[in-house]
């Protein structure tokens, strides 16, 4: 039998600064629990946390972790290094993906594919950087490159090319969402996989999110807009503010947000002092021709 705790990614009282700034906590006691099979949006003003949250959970450097933990298949994932959070299935798509020059999208997916085969143990049986040993057979890893980068609307020539150098907005967070594809996480954090994107980019990349949702996998989608939240339905929606979970509800939440903005929640929750009157309303997506493509 499953043991529940295989199922969920417990996030218990998380306070997390900025290394530069280890005195000044951004988030201030996070509690979420997200079960395998559910889709969470967190959404919230400028400032409030989104981001560092997600680092956090993976294990950025750039920022120190004050209290609290994170519980994922019965280990503190707060314990280990970033490789092996990766290594038990957790997934990061990021915002600002970055460019790796001389380094193809095909290499790069299989060293990362090989890698997370290897286990959080490193199995000696398998090499990344051994062709032999590479866990995948190259014959294997190309048709299931073809079918993900099918799926995503990708042409075969995309994965010769290297990693994110002089790619559009849309297709870096295309390639974020092949390597999600390929890598089959556990558990998905998503920060601001809609960021920069034009409608046309943002629907593929949404249809791409959605072809990849499972009773196995959970998902984290931090956003800005409201408008990812009409192709990817969440199951919960969360406010971040102030460092903090201030509420939590279903989409209806989201659509309260883009109508009434921050302020009303915020007040609701003894919180208007905490963000700036600038902050406060739901920035509208930008529409600008040619943005994501």
């Amino acid at each position: 039998m499953t043991d529940a705790t295989d199922r969920e990614l417990v996030i218990r009282d998380l306070r997390v600064a900025p290394a530069a700034k280890p005195e000044r906590e951004i988030l201030q006691g996070i509690n979420l629990t997200i079960r395998k099979g559910e889709t969470h949006a967190i959404m919230g003003p400028n400032g409030s946390g989104k981001t560092t949250l997600s680092y956090a959970l993976m294990g950025h450097p750039a920022y120190v972790v004050k209290g609290g933990e994170v519980i994922w298949k019965g280990r503190n994932l707060l314990e280990l290094s970033a490789d092996k959070r990766a290594r038990l299935g957790l997934f990061l798509a990021f915002q600002y993906p970055t460019a790796i020059p001389g380094l193809s999208v095909a290499s790069f997916v299989r060293s990362a594919l090989n890698a997370k085969l290897q286990g959080i143990d490193k199995n000696p049986d398998v090499d990344p950087t051994d062709p032999t040993r590479g866990g995948v057979s190259m014959l294997e890893f190309r048709k299931r490159m073809r079918a993900k980068m099918a799926l995503l609307k990708m042409e075969d020539s995309f994965a010769t090319r290297y990693v994110n150098e002089g790619f559009s907005g849309g297709e870096k967070k295309r390639l974020e969402m092949l390597q999600m594809a390929m890598l089959e996480p556990e558990f998905a954090i998503l920060d601001e996989t809609d960021s920069g994107l034009d409608i046309d980019a943002l629907r593929i990349v949404a249809e791409g999110v959605n072809a990849q949702l499972n009773p196995n996998m959970g998902v984290l989608l931090i956003t800005h807009y409201q408008r990812l939240l009409n192709y990817i339905t969440p199951d919960v929606v969360h406010v971040l503010a102030a460092g903090r979970i201030v509420t939590s509800g279903g989409k209806d939440l989201a659509l309260r947000l883009e109508e009434e903005g921050y302020g009303p929640i915020l007040r609701e929750n003894g919180l208007e002092a905490a963000v700036s009157d600038d902050d406060l309303a739901v920035p509208q997506a930008p529409e600008a021709a040619g943005a994501g493509r």
